[in-house]
């Protein structure tokens, strides 16, 4: 019906869609761009017809003497306010869709998500911790969203679904996907300097591929670095460069056992102790020229992890 009404509708204009009511919203979209085109053209061509049959043809023209239509006033108003009603209650439909939460019998994958400044956490119930969202298809997943510094929001283009996430407070979202394949996620609150860099990825795999990797160990056979580069791409890359050019934060390239000067003018050494406070604790020490904008990482990292990172930052040398 939908491609009838619209012929192009086809032929997405919005970005891919990758659950399925993504695809209802979508086709909600181009019913409503659809009818505001017949509408515009309508009003355009009734303009121009009534501007060539009624315009001034001289002089003596006298404005003719113009009586009601009941019906057409009538048609006019009850016709638009009909496909109002039609539209409220078809999205009033896909809304409540998008609220509906999982009940306890539909086997769903809760996975508990934490933003900070400037990325997000999942962790899923076996106590896998991941910056990436692995979910298999065509299951439904329930996320438990909660923030651990300001307000965020969760968006997720591809599924047309978003919430906000707070501070304190648990919020949820509930989506099924049914295209594999990776996709954006936004935080489209404003939380700071970092705010446009706040993004991750939700991988959609296969089944078994997706349980496999639950299983998985995420370090098998790398070394402290590489376990530290991996942690850095995760969690790092908003607020630190691995050159010395400046983000938020200072870059890192040749950092460890340089002097660096405080704000109460200390001078002390960057070695590992200072990089691993800083990084549990980032209000402990603030360098000069700095403000403390970042989240402290105390009991987000493994110890496994949180050396990695120092080894890594230990490897990065200033060109």
């Amino acid at each position: 019906m939908l491609n009838i009404l619209i012929p192009w509708a086809s032929a997405s204009i919005l970005p891919p869609a990758a659950t399925d009511l993504a695809k209802k919203l979508d086709q909600l979209s181009y019913f409503l761009i659809g009818i505001s085109l017949l509408a515009a053209c309508l009003v355009i061509a009734g303009f121009v017809y009534f501007s060539i049959r009624f315009r001034r043809k001289s002089e003596k023209d006298k404005t003719p003497h113009i009586t009601h239509n009941y019906l057409l006033e009538f048609l006019w108003s009850f016709i638009p306010f009909l496909i109002f009603m039609f539209v409220f209650a078809w999205g009033w439909f896909l809304y409540t869709r998008i609220r509906e939460m999982p009940n306890k019998n539909a086997n769903a994958l809760e996975v508990h998500v934490y933003g900070q400044k400037w990325n997000w956490d999942f962790v899923y119930k076996n106590g896998r911790k991941t910056t990436t969202l692995y979910v298999p298809k065509a299951r439904v997943v329930k996320l438990i969203m909660t923030s651990r510094d300001v307000i965020h929001s969760f968006y997720v283009p591809a599924f047309r679904i978003k919430q906000d996430v707070l501070p304190g407070v648990y919020t949820a979202l509930s989506f099924t996907a049914s295209e594999l394949g990776k996709f954006y996620v936004f935080c489209t609150e404003f939380c700071g300097s970092g705010h446009s860099g706040m993004q991750a990825r939700i991988h959609v795999m296969d089944k078994d591929k997706w349980e496999a990797w639950l299983m998985a160990d995420p370090y098998k056979g790398m070394t402290l670095s590489e376990i530290g580069k991996k942690v850095f791409q995760g969690r790092c890359t908003a607020c630190h460069n691995t050159t010395t050019s400046t983000k938020i934060g200072p870059g890192l390239a040749g950092i460890f056992n340089s002097k660096r000067v405080l704000n109460n003018g200390k001078v002390i050494s960057a070695d590992e102790n200072y990089i691993r406070e800083s990084i549990l604790n980032p209000s402990a020490k603030i360098v000069q020229g700095f403000t403390n904008q970042m989240t402290p990482f105390a009991g987000l990292l493994k110890e496994e992890e949180l050396t990695g990172l120092i080894e890594y930052i230990k490897s990065l040398k200033q060109e």
